[in-house]
């Protein structure tokens, strides 16, 4: 749903979703899905939204893209990420910078924390961009699951046009670092998982660092909850991440600290096997990025594409008639001819010439 609403902003084009999760029991949108049609409420003008009796289809006719400060409550049920997806696909072709605060859930399990976001998405976004000045996300308060509380300011430039790219070199890995994470627990758990993480990536590289970010008082959101990002960075820049977030209070099962941050280690160790010069969270957001470039070829060197990367390009080529040539490449060592990690997808693409016509001129 979010890729058609982005893609429907982008484009210009009204869309009508229908049958929504009709063979459910407990059928129609769900209330963060209509939470998310409010938020794009507020950043456009003239947008047409309607949802019928039952829930089950929504009709959506877009607006002006006009961005500009925003504040918006996510609720609990997802996360502030899912939102701030859809804010960083369309943040760059509003009329004026976003400067939007989000209050919610900054982690859960169910959706990429605002850590993942920035670690991932904005060195993509950087690769697009001319001048990245203003491009920032800050985390005032940090709320866990289930009940949130955390609170997130993001702001996004606006661009004109964006560039055509050419990333094709990876590069080999050079360190790893990584935030730990707590709130409402005890600060030697924070300590446990960083213990645990590093045990198992130094078998693999000496440069491993892992910061602690432990929030009390009232920036420690509501529920308690610990977790980790991981950050693999490149000889060319590449960063490939990979988090894990503990289980939320009173769902029953508890998560172990040393088992936490094992699982986050092997995370980003698979990550680092799949490769690419976009981890697999961000695929979607190179290949949008890509498509909109100027009339240009743009190529992209990926690991494995995930189901999501998939769907998105589907959907490109519905709303944009652009199709993607996509090549597998075996990423092999000259030295001793083995090949390193997973096959590689080289996407390749000649931009629409997308320009940002609300864009004021200074």
């Amino acid at each position: 749903m979010r890729q058609r609403l982005v893609l429907s902003l982008i484009s210009a084009k009204p869309i009508k979703i229908s049958k929504i999760r009709s063979k459910q029991d407990d059928p129609g949108i769900r209330d963060f899905e209509s939470s998310l049609l409010r938020l794009i409420d507020k950043i456009t003008n003239g947008s047409k939204i309607e949802v019928n009796d039952t829930g089950s289809g929504v009709m959506f006719r877009p607006g002006l893209l006009i961005g500009g400060r925003v504040e918006h409550d996510c609720g609990t049920e997802r996360g502030i990420g899912y939102f701030l997806e859809l804010l960083m696909a369309v943040g760059p072709f509003c009329k004026d910078p976003i400067n939007a605060v989000l209050n919610g859930v900054t982690n859960n399990q169910s959706d990429p924390s605002v850590d993942l976001i920035k670690h991932s998405c904005f060195p993509i976004m950087k690769n697009f961009f001319l001048h990245d000045e203003g491009l920032e996300l800050k985390v005032q308060k940090r709320g866990a699951a289930p009940l949130g509380g955390g609170q997130i300011v993001f702001k996004c430039p606006v661009k004109r046009q964006l560039k055509p790219v050419k990333i094709l070199d990876q590069g080999k890995i050079k360190r790893i670092r990584g935030v730990a994470w707590a709130v409402r627990v005890s600060p030697s758990i924070v300590n446990r998982v960083v213990d645990s993480a590093k045990g198992k990536l130094l078998k693999f590289l000496p440069d491993v660092y892992i910061y602690t970010d432990h929030f009390t008082g009232g920036k420690s959101g509501k529920s308690p909850g610990f977790g980790i990002i991981l950050t693999a960075e490149t000889t060319t820049g590449v960063m490939l991440c990979a988090e894990v977030c503990s289980n939320p209070s009173g769902s029953g099962s508890v998560t172990v600290p040393e088992d936490l941050g094992q699982l986050a280690a092997t995370n980003l160790l698979e990550e680092i096997y799949r490769g690419g010069c976009a981890d697999s969270f961000s695929q979607s957001l190179a290949a949008l990025y890509m498509c909109l470039g100027p009339p240009d070829v743009s190529k992209y060197l990926v690991g494995p594409l995930s189901p999501y990367t998939v769907q998105y390009l589907k959907h490109i080529q519905d709303f944009l008639d652009l199709m993607f040539k996509l090549e597998t490449r075996q990423k092999v060592d000259n030295e001793d001819e083995m090949q390193l990690g997973a096959d590689k997808v080289l996407m390749t693409c000649v931009g629409i010439g997308y320009s940002n016509i609300s864009k004021r001129t200074t």
